[in-house]
């Protein structure tokens, strides 16, 4: 193999793939953006780098930034190598890759935040969005509201200059642009929460009303926090994805592999302008909510379907678990009795059809997606993604039997061993009071359904107790196959 190409400005015009044709040096920023993962540069990055590969949105590029210790390695990986990232598209046929360019720094990962906040107080910042992971919202997830007793909002609540959490640094941020005379920012949730710009209103507002009411109105006047939906499976990156950077000639420390297959639709609430991103694909849209609704209830709800079944039974990824003839059957059978009843066409997709792209987008075998990426953090999962559709079958009296059998999968997978006797790592925040409970569970189902947190009211509903226990029962003492089988058979 020929010498590899070391990722850097310096060395694009030697790329044999697509790169930035602008001069990134004339690039000016306009978007702070919160927890650069691999999602986020296979999607909003790379919406932005389209505009700007036709001359467009040059003052729009992207500062990378972070509150977490362990984001310190992805900005180290990163600046080594200009902030540029090689996305490589997986079609189950071919290969295909490209160089984007749209980031053009990231930002100190400080205790104190002061070089975000100074970042986002500057007024050429005119968007901050974040991909925090669904559980980084601090929601109660009983009562859907603002967490005020977590320890971090406790944190930044008493020390409001020298904040711990991201919605903190964005706080002490528009304070200093109103002291200066400034507008504020919008504010652009990406993660996948139905209502998450309502929800990352609701957190920067109840955090900011814990120390400055005044600044607190001022947000909820004059900041706006646009709903979005957005679409694309970007697993984590692993020695394969280095591997198949290589194969392209590249040396990327930092590789992102993705499906063929994007969605943004974004509601059109700015308060201080925005990119063209429609003109790269994008769709702006009244109703996101229902595109959300589709989305989260068919594939991210569909994606629990699978993990947990796929834990207990040693399957690694996610293309193999639809490749499994009872993990798929049950898939399909959920999603078509249980799921997609709930949720609403949107313009040119039917929740049949969208279950059957989805059945497609998860079978593709290249895309290495691991079952234990998709099971992490079930505490925010299953609460935000599962629960409001089970709620929704119980209150139109129709059958929750396929969901009450997920949800006892998910218990029994924390207890902690897949069915060969083999240990599940602890993945969830919560980890050591789902496997206690778990364990409980093993003997006493109902214990399970008792963690109010998850399920307010949910246990007192016969309907779903009496299945859960009746499955959870069965896949202690005959294993997940024999249960698939029977809720197959039923």
């Amino acid at each position: 193999m020929d010498e590899l190409i070391p990722l850097k400005n310096a060395s694009l015009d030697q790329l044999r793939i697509d790169r930035p044709h602008y001069d990134r040096s004339g690039l000016r920023p306009g978007i702070v953006h919160i927890g650069v993962g691999n999602f986020h540069r296979a999607h909003q990055a790379w919406y932005l780098h389209r505009l700007m590969q036709e001359g467009k949105a040059h003052d729009w590029a992207i500062l990378g930034a972070g509150v977490r210790p362990f984001d310190a390695d992805m900005r180290e990986r990163l600046l080594a190598q200009d902030c540029l990232t090689t996305l490589i598209e997986l079609d189950p046929e071919r290969s295909a890759a490209e160089v984007i360019g749209s980031m053009i720094g990231y930002l100190p990962i400080e205790e104190t935040n002061a070089s975000l906040i100074a970042a986002m107080a500057d007024p050429s910042i005119r968007i901050v969005s974040l991909t925090v992971t669904e559980g980084g919202y601090y929601i109660d997830p009983a009562t859907k509201g603002f967490d005020a007793a977590h320890p971090d909002i406790q944190h930044d609540a008493a020390h409001p200059e020298t904040p711990r959490t991201a919605f903190g640094a964005m706080i002490a941020a528009l304070k200093l642009r109103r002291d200066a005379g400034h507008g504020p920012f919008t504010g652009l949730s990406c993660d996948n929460l139905q209502g998450n710009g309502a929800i990352l209103m609701q957190t920067v507002v109840s955090l900011a009303r814990l120390s400055d009411p005044d600044l607190a109105g001022w947000i909820e006047t004059h900041m706006t926090f646009p709903n979005s939906m957005v679409d694309c499976i970007a697993p984590a990156t692993g020695p394969n994805e280095l591997s198949l950077a290589r194969n392209f000639g590249l040396k990327d420390a930092a590789p992102v592999t993705h499906e063929p297959f994007r969605q943004w639709v974004i509601e059109d609430n700015f308060c201080a302008g925005r990119p063209d991103w429609d003109q790269a694909g994008a769709t702006f849209s009244e109703d996101v909510h229902s595109y959300e609704t589709m989305k989260i209830r068919i594939l991210n709800a569909g994606h629990q379907v699978l993990a947990n079944a796929g834990e207990l039974l040693g399957i690694v990824t996610i293309s193999d678990c639809m490749a499994h003839p009872l993990i798929s059957a049950l898939f399909a059978k959920v999603q078509t009795e249980e799921i997609a009843p709930t949720v609403s066409a949107v313009p040119g997709m039917t929740p049949q059809a969208y279950v059957a792209l989805i059945d497609s987008r998860f079978s593709n075998p290249r895309i290495v997606d691991t079952t234990r990426r998709v099971a992490f953090d079930g505490s925010s999962r299953h609460t935000g993604f599962l629960l409001p559709i089970l709620r929704d079958q119980l209150e139109a009296q129709r059958s929750v039997s396929g969901l009450a059998l997920v949800e006892a999968l998910w218990a029994r997978m924390c207890a902690g061993t897949r069915e060969d006797g083999t240990q599940i790592e602890p993945n969830d925040p919560f980890w050591e009071d789902l496997q206690k409970t778990a364990r409980v569970a093993q003997d006493s189902p109902a214990a399970w359904l008792a963690q109010t947190r998850i399920y307010g009211d949910l246990a007192y509903s016969l309907e779903f107790s009496d299945a859960f226990c009746r499955w959870l029962r069965l896949i202690w003492d005959q294993g997940t196959e024999v249960t698939i089988k029977t809720y197959l058979a039923d």
